[in-house]
Protein backbone atom coordinates (compact mmCIF):
# COMPACT_ATOMS: atom_id res chain seq x y z
CA UNK A 1 0.00 0.00 0.00
CA UNK A 2 1.48 3.03 -1.23
CA UNK A 3 1.58 6.23 1.02
CA UNK A 4 -0.48 9.45 0.15
CA UNK A 5 2.27 11.49 1.25
CA UNK A 6 4.65 9.32 -0.49
CA UNK A 7 5.83 10.54 -4.43
CA UNK A 8 5.40 7.81 -7.57
CA UNK A 9 8.57 6.64 -9.02
CA UNK A 10 10.11 8.76 -12.13
CA UNK A 11 12.62 8.20 -14.74
CA UNK A 12 13.50 11.57 -14.53
CA UNK A 13 16.59 12.39 -12.55
CA UNK A 14 16.61 14.63 -9.71
CA UNK A 15 17.45 18.51 -10.73
CA UNK A 16 20.36 18.74 -8.89
CA UNK A 17 21.73 15.73 -10.92
CA UNK A 18 20.65 17.21 -14.36
CA UNK A 19 22.32 20.61 -13.52
CA UNK A 20 25.12 18.38 -11.89
CA UNK A 21 26.05 16.38 -15.06
CA UNK A 22 25.29 19.64 -17.56
CA UNK A 23 28.19 21.37 -16.28
CA UNK A 24 30.60 18.65 -17.30
CA UNK A 25 29.41 18.71 -20.64
CA UNK A 26 31.83 20.15 -22.92
CA UNK A 27 31.08 23.96 -24.44
CA UNK A 28 29.53 23.78 -28.06
CA UNK A 29 32.70 23.84 -30.82
CA UNK A 30 32.35 28.04 -32.18
CA UNK A 31 33.10 27.02 -35.95
CA UNK A 32 34.94 30.70 -37.35
CA UNK A 33 34.08 32.18 -40.18
CA UNK A 34 36.47 34.28 -42.04
CA UNK A 35 36.40 37.59 -42.84
CA UNK A 36 35.63 38.22 -46.35
CA UNK A 37 38.31 41.15 -48.03
CA UNK A 38 36.06 41.42 -51.14
CA UNK A 39 37.78 44.78 -51.76
CA UNK A 40 40.66 43.96 -51.37
CA UNK A 41 40.73 41.15 -53.99
CA UNK A 42 39.11 43.50 -56.36
CA UNK A 43 41.77 46.25 -55.66
CA UNK A 44 44.40 43.13 -56.19
CA UNK A 45 43.02 41.93 -59.50
CA UNK A 46 42.79 45.87 -60.84
CA UNK A 47 46.14 46.49 -60.19
CA UNK A 48 47.06 43.19 -61.62
CA UNK A 49 45.12 44.05 -65.29
CA UNK A 50 46.24 47.08 -65.09
CA UNK A 51 50.23 45.80 -64.93
CA UNK A 52 49.84 43.21 -67.46
CA UNK A 53 48.29 45.91 -70.05
CA UNK A 54 51.37 48.01 -69.46
CA UNK A 55 53.54 45.06 -70.18
CA UNK A 56 51.91 43.82 -72.91
CA UNK A 57 51.84 47.57 -74.36
CA UNK A 58 55.98 47.43 -74.78
CA UNK A 59 55.93 43.69 -75.14
CA UNK A 60 53.86 44.93 -78.36
CA UNK A 61 55.64 48.17 -79.23
CA UNK A 62 58.59 49.34 -81.65
CA UNK A 63 61.53 47.94 -78.77
CA UNK A 64 64.78 46.04 -79.93
CA UNK A 65 64.60 43.59 -76.77
CA UNK A 66 67.21 41.94 -77.84
CA UNK A 67 69.41 45.13 -78.96
CA UNK A 68 68.86 46.00 -75.16
CA UNK A 69 70.18 42.40 -73.78
CA UNK A 70 73.17 43.02 -75.96
CA UNK A 71 73.80 46.74 -74.53
CA UNK A 72 73.43 45.90 -70.70
CA UNK A 73 76.89 45.09 -70.47
CA UNK A 74 78.77 47.05 -73.03
CA UNK A 75 81.91 48.35 -72.39
CA UNK A 76 80.97 51.80 -72.80
CA UNK A 77 77.44 51.80 -70.31
CA UNK A 78 79.66 49.61 -67.87
CA UNK A 79 82.61 52.69 -67.81
CA UNK A 80 79.31 55.18 -68.06
CA UNK A 81 78.33 53.51 -64.87
CA UNK A 82 81.50 53.39 -63.07
CA UNK A 83 81.75 57.15 -63.78
CA UNK A 84 78.02 57.63 -62.13
CA UNK A 85 79.18 55.57 -59.07
CA UNK A 86 82.26 57.77 -58.74
CA UNK A 87 80.67 61.07 -59.04
CA UNK A 88 78.14 60.21 -56.69
CA UNK A 89 80.15 58.85 -53.94
CA UNK A 90 82.80 61.84 -54.30
CA UNK A 91 79.99 64.26 -54.16
CA UNK A 92 77.95 62.78 -51.48
CA UNK A 93 81.58 62.92 -49.26
CA UNK A 94 81.98 66.53 -50.17
CA UNK A 95 78.19 67.09 -49.14
CA UNK A 96 78.63 65.14 -45.80
CA UNK A 97 81.65 67.26 -44.73
CA UNK A 98 80.28 70.32 -45.88
CA UNK A 99 77.06 69.52 -43.93
CA UNK A 100 78.10 68.73 -41.16
CA UNK A 101 80.94 72.21 -41.38
CA UNK A 102 77.92 74.35 -42.15
CA UNK A 103 75.35 72.61 -39.19
CA UNK A 104 77.74 73.04 -36.52
CA UNK A 105 78.03 76.85 -37.93
CA UNK A 106 74.19 77.69 -38.24
CA UNK A 107 74.33 76.05 -34.25
CA UNK A 108 77.17 78.14 -33.40
CA UNK A 109 76.07 81.30 -31.24
CA UNK A 110 78.52 83.13 -33.47
CA UNK A 111 76.47 85.44 -35.51
CA UNK A 112 78.84 85.66 -38.39
CA UNK A 113 79.40 81.91 -39.19
CA UNK A 114 76.09 81.66 -38.40
CA UNK A 115 74.93 84.05 -41.13
CA UNK A 116 77.08 82.73 -43.51
CA UNK A 117 76.27 79.18 -43.33
CA UNK A 118 72.39 80.35 -44.06
CA UNK A 119 73.26 82.32 -46.94
CA UNK A 120 74.94 79.06 -48.39
CA UNK A 121 71.85 76.89 -47.67
CA UNK A 122 69.52 79.43 -48.86
CA UNK A 123 71.57 80.04 -52.33
CA UNK A 124 72.24 76.44 -53.21
CA UNK A 125 68.97 74.95 -51.83
CA UNK A 126 67.28 78.02 -53.20
CA UNK A 127 68.60 77.67 -57.21
CA UNK A 128 68.34 74.26 -59.26
CA UNK A 129 71.06 71.85 -60.00
CA UNK A 130 71.01 72.44 -63.19
CA UNK A 131 71.39 76.15 -63.20
CA UNK A 132 74.15 75.33 -60.87
CA UNK A 133 75.98 73.18 -62.99
CA UNK A 134 75.81 75.74 -65.71
CA UNK A 135 77.33 78.32 -63.71
CA UNK A 136 80.30 76.74 -63.10
CA UNK A 137 80.71 74.91 -66.53
CA UNK A 138 80.70 78.64 -67.89
CA UNK A 139 82.75 80.07 -64.95
CA UNK A 140 85.54 80.93 -68.00
CA UNK A 141 83.61 83.98 -69.04
CA UNK A 142 83.48 85.72 -66.32
CA UNK A 143 86.44 84.29 -64.73
CA UNK A 144 88.89 83.90 -67.81
CA UNK A 145 92.18 83.23 -65.76
CA UNK A 146 92.14 81.67 -62.32
CA UNK A 147 95.00 83.41 -59.86
CA UNK A 148 95.21 81.97 -56.27
CA UNK A 149 98.40 83.21 -55.80
CA UNK A 150 100.15 80.04 -55.39
CA UNK A 151 98.41 78.61 -58.60
CA UNK A 152 97.85 79.94 -61.88
CA UNK A 153 95.66 78.64 -64.56
CA UNK A 154 93.51 79.30 -67.94
CA UNK A 155 89.66 78.71 -66.02
CA UNK A 156 88.90 76.22 -69.16
CA UNK A 157 91.74 73.64 -68.18
CA UNK A 158 90.71 73.73 -64.33
CA UNK A 159 86.65 73.55 -64.92
CA UNK A 160 86.97 70.77 -66.50
CA UNK A 161 83.55 68.48 -66.83
CA UNK A 162 84.72 66.03 -63.85
CA UNK A 163 85.41 68.78 -61.65
CA UNK A 164 82.15 70.86 -63.00
CA UNK A 165 80.29 67.85 -61.82
CA UNK A 166 81.89 67.26 -59.18
CA UNK A 167 81.41 71.21 -57.36
CA UNK A 168 78.19 71.48 -58.82
CA UNK A 169 76.71 68.24 -57.58
CA UNK A 170 78.96 68.44 -53.88
CA UNK A 171 77.54 71.96 -53.10
CA UNK A 172 74.60 71.52 -53.43
CA UNK A 173 74.37 68.43 -51.59
CA UNK A 174 76.57 70.04 -48.74
CA UNK A 175 72.89 72.66 -48.37
CA UNK A 176 70.41 69.71 -48.05
CA UNK A 177 73.18 67.64 -45.51
CA UNK A 178 73.42 71.38 -43.41
CA UNK A 179 69.74 70.97 -42.89
CA UNK A 180 69.56 66.99 -42.49
CA UNK A 181 73.13 67.20 -39.34
CA UNK A 182 70.90 70.60 -38.33
CA UNK A 183 67.69 68.08 -37.45
CA UNK A 184 69.62 65.45 -36.07
CA UNK A 185 71.91 67.15 -33.77
CA UNK A 186 68.70 69.56 -32.30
CA UNK A 187 67.36 65.84 -31.78
CA UNK A 188 69.65 64.99 -28.89
CA UNK A 189 68.37 66.30 -25.78
CA UNK A 190 70.51 69.41 -24.37
CA UNK A 191 71.22 67.76 -20.92
CA UNK A 192 73.45 65.03 -22.80
CA UNK A 193 75.44 68.27 -23.92
CA UNK A 194 75.55 69.86 -20.34
CA UNK A 195 76.17 66.66 -18.50
CA UNK A 196 79.93 66.43 -21.10
CA UNK A 197 80.81 70.57 -20.22
CA UNK A 198 80.13 69.65 -16.37
CA UNK A 199 82.60 66.95 -16.74
CA UNK A 200 85.15 68.81 -18.33
CA UNK A 201 84.32 68.62 -22.34
CA UNK A 202 85.41 70.84 -24.44
CA UNK A 203 82.42 71.64 -27.37
CA UNK A 204 84.42 70.27 -29.90
CA UNK A 205 84.45 66.78 -28.30
CA UNK A 206 81.24 66.69 -26.99
CA UNK A 207 80.33 67.20 -30.39
CA UNK A 208 82.15 64.38 -31.79
CA UNK A 209 81.64 61.96 -28.63
CA UNK A 210 78.44 62.70 -27.28
CA UNK A 211 75.67 64.44 -29.95
CA UNK A 212 77.36 63.07 -33.08
CA UNK A 213 76.66 59.52 -31.79
CA UNK A 214 73.25 60.09 -31.06
CA UNK A 215 72.50 61.52 -33.82
CA UNK A 216 73.21 59.36 -36.72
CA UNK A 217 69.75 57.49 -35.86
CA UNK A 218 68.47 60.79 -37.20
CA UNK A 219 70.79 61.65 -40.17
CA UNK A 220 71.36 58.05 -41.48
CA UNK A 221 68.06 57.36 -42.78
CA UNK A 222 67.03 60.85 -44.89
CA UNK A 223 70.97 60.74 -45.64
CA UNK A 224 70.93 57.55 -47.12
CA UNK A 225 67.79 58.76 -49.16
CA UNK A 226 70.04 62.01 -50.31
CA UNK A 227 72.10 59.56 -51.55
CA UNK A 228 69.66 57.54 -53.72
CA UNK A 229 68.57 60.73 -55.20
CA UNK A 230 72.18 62.26 -56.12
CA UNK A 231 72.79 58.67 -57.84
CA UNK A 232 69.50 59.67 -60.19
CA UNK A 233 70.46 63.72 -60.04
CA UNK A 234 73.96 62.54 -61.56
CA UNK A 235 71.80 62.31 -64.51
CA UNK A 236 72.23 66.16 -65.67
CA UNK A 237 75.85 66.04 -65.53
CA UNK A 238 75.79 64.89 -68.66
CA UNK A 239 74.34 68.41 -69.69
CA UNK A 240 78.48 69.47 -69.25
CA UNK A 241 79.75 66.80 -71.15
CA UNK A 242 80.65 64.89 -68.19
CA UNK A 243 80.06 60.94 -70.09
CA UNK A 244 78.44 59.08 -67.11
CA UNK A 245 76.02 56.79 -67.61
CA UNK A 246 72.95 58.95 -69.30
CA UNK A 247 76.03 60.40 -71.59
CA UNK A 248 77.39 57.18 -72.55
CA UNK A 249 73.95 55.58 -73.45
CA UNK A 250 72.61 58.72 -75.55
CA UNK A 251 76.33 58.56 -77.45
CA UNK A 252 75.21 55.29 -78.35
CA UNK A 253 71.80 55.72 -79.56
CA UNK A 254 73.30 58.58 -81.54
CA UNK A 255 75.29 56.51 -83.43
CA UNK A 256 73.32 53.32 -83.51
CA UNK A 257 70.04 55.05 -84.05
CA UNK A 258 68.21 52.85 -80.60
CA UNK A 259 67.85 55.82 -78.73
CA UNK A 260 64.95 54.02 -76.93
CA UNK A 261 66.65 50.92 -76.55
CA UNK A 262 70.07 52.50 -74.62
CA UNK A 263 67.25 54.64 -72.76
CA UNK A 264 66.11 51.48 -71.63
CA UNK A 265 69.29 50.21 -70.65
CA UNK A 266 70.24 53.09 -68.55
CA UNK A 267 67.03 52.60 -66.67
CA UNK A 268 67.87 48.90 -66.29
CA UNK A 269 71.46 50.05 -64.86
CA UNK A 270 70.15 53.25 -63.06
CA UNK A 271 67.55 51.03 -60.67
CA UNK A 272 70.18 48.36 -60.52
CA UNK A 273 72.19 50.50 -58.64
CA UNK A 274 69.44 52.28 -56.24
CA UNK A 275 68.54 48.83 -55.55
CA UNK A 276 71.84 47.75 -53.80
CA UNK A 277 71.95 50.76 -51.98
CA UNK A 278 68.52 50.78 -50.89
CA UNK A 279 69.54 47.43 -49.17
CA UNK A 280 72.81 48.80 -47.79
CA UNK A 281 70.81 51.67 -46.07
CA UNK A 282 68.47 49.24 -44.63
CA UNK A 283 71.26 47.77 -42.91
CA UNK A 284 72.42 50.72 -41.65
CA UNK A 285 69.61 51.97 -40.61
CA UNK A 286 69.52 48.92 -38.45
CA UNK A 287 73.11 49.37 -37.12
CA UNK A 288 72.00 52.53 -35.68
CA UNK A 289 68.68 52.07 -34.24
CA UNK A 290 70.12 48.60 -31.61
CA UNK A 291 70.75 51.33 -29.31
CA UNK A 292 67.37 52.65 -29.84
CA UNK A 293 65.04 49.19 -29.46
CA UNK A 294 65.46 46.37 -27.61
CA UNK A 295 64.69 43.58 -30.20
CA UNK A 296 65.14 44.57 -34.15
CA UNK A 297 62.41 43.31 -36.08
CA UNK A 298 63.78 40.48 -38.53
CA UNK A 299 65.56 41.40 -41.63
CA UNK A 300 63.40 39.84 -44.53
CA UNK A 301 66.08 37.06 -44.64
CA UNK A 302 64.93 35.93 -41.51
CA UNK A 303 61.69 36.48 -42.20
CA UNK A 304 61.66 34.03 -45.35
CA UNK A 305 63.88 31.81 -43.17
CA UNK A 306 61.36 31.62 -40.37
CA UNK A 307 58.48 30.77 -43.29
CA UNK A 308 60.62 27.88 -44.66
CA UNK A 309 60.78 26.92 -41.41
CA UNK A 310 57.24 26.72 -40.76
CA UNK A 311 56.28 25.44 -43.72
CA UNK A 312 58.39 22.18 -43.27
CA UNK A 313 57.27 22.06 -39.50
CA UNK A 314 54.16 21.46 -40.48
CA UNK A 315 54.73 18.98 -43.40
CA UNK A 316 56.33 17.21 -41.00
CA UNK A 317 53.41 17.38 -38.56
CA UNK A 318 51.11 16.00 -41.43
CA UNK A 319 52.77 13.26 -42.67
CA UNK A 320 53.67 12.15 -39.05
Amino acid sequence: MTDKFSKPPSDQPPAGAEAEKGSHQLPEQITAIPVRHTGRWLSGGIVLALLGTLVYSFSQGDVNWGTVGNLIFDDRIITGMGRTLLISVLSMLIGLVLGITFAVMRLSKNPVTGAVSWLYIWFFRGTPVYVQLLLWFNLALIFPILNLGFYKDEMVDVMTPFMVALLGLGLNQGAYMAEIVRAGIQSVDEGQTEAAHALGMSSGKTMRRIVLPQAMRVIVPPSGNEFINLLKTSSLVSAVQYTELLRAAQNIGSTSFAVMETLLVASVWYLTLTSVFSIGQYYVERHYARGSLRQLPPTPLQKIKMKMVSLSGSRGGVSA
